[in-house]
């Protein structure tokens, strides 16, 4: 069975709408794992729009299950990662404009800089994840920096709008996690994963942990934190 991760950037989201203490995303990753999540992810991103590094940092002392830090693979983060030593980090792109992150990271294209800072950040105890397209060039390149994992990007399959799209992208996913698998990577997923989509994707075979944040945490605002997690979690098993 798939692992939840609950990415909670979005109680960070709400505080930072009033430069408050409220909501604490620590006390939020408290109840997402007693609610049974196995892991909490959080973005550190460039521009500190939601998740500060004072949260990372808090975090790294009272999580109890996983703590995965996406983040982009500048030397600034890399410090940061090095120093706060999560058990994961999942390298992402980021542009400054981008309400969300918009696609998986191009590693062939960036293979020589990617290689640095995945032995920096093993070389740390930490392992790590690339959040990519689920391609077989993409594929073959994580292999070829050194990452541990792959998270496959689900946002193409979350975003048809028909059964037959739908069934092309999910195909796609499932042939990325059979080639991760061959080649010897870990698979997780993320991006766009839903209450309505999630089961298809946490059944596929050797799925280790699911990234899933906005649909959770926007379903909390309506019932509560803990039911949202609880819910999601019955979906997966």
């Amino acid at each position: 069975m798939a692992n939840l991760c609950v990415n909670i950037d979005h109680i960070a989201t709400l505080r930072q709408a009033r430069r408050d203490t409220e909501p604490d995303p620590i006390a939020a990753a408290m109840l997402v794992e007693q609610a049974g999540a196995g892991g909490i992810t959080v973005h550190l991103r460039e521009d500190r729009r939601h998740i500060q590094d004072r949260d990372v940092e808090l975090l790294r002392q009272v999580v109890r299950t996983k703590l995965n830090l996406e983040m982009a693979a500048t030397n600034e983060m890399v410090e940061i990662a090095c120093r706060i030593k999560p058990d994961e980090c999942t390298l992402v792109p980021e542009k400054r404009e981008e309400l969300t992150t918009e696609g998986g990271l191009d590693v062939s294209a960036q293979s020589s800089r990617l290689k640095v800072t995945c032995s920096r950040l093993r070389e740390a105890g930490i392992t790590v994840s690339l959040f990519i397209n689920p391609e077989a060039g993409q594929i073959a390149a994580a292999v070829e920096v050194g990452a541990d994992f792959v998270e496959l990007h689900t946002g193409a399959y979350a975003g048809t709008r028909n059964e037959k799209d739908n069934q092309m992208e999910f195909q796609k996913v499932v042939a990325g996690a059979k080639l991760a698998r061959q080649k010897g990577l870990r698979t997780n997923a993320g991006h766009g994963l839903t209450y309505r989509n999630v089961r298809p994707i946490a059944g596929i075979t050797d799925m280790e942990d699911l990234n899933i944040g906005h649909n959770i945490i926007a379903r909390a605002a309506l019932v509560g934190l803990d039911r949202a997690v609880r819910d999601m979690l019955e979906l997966i098993k």
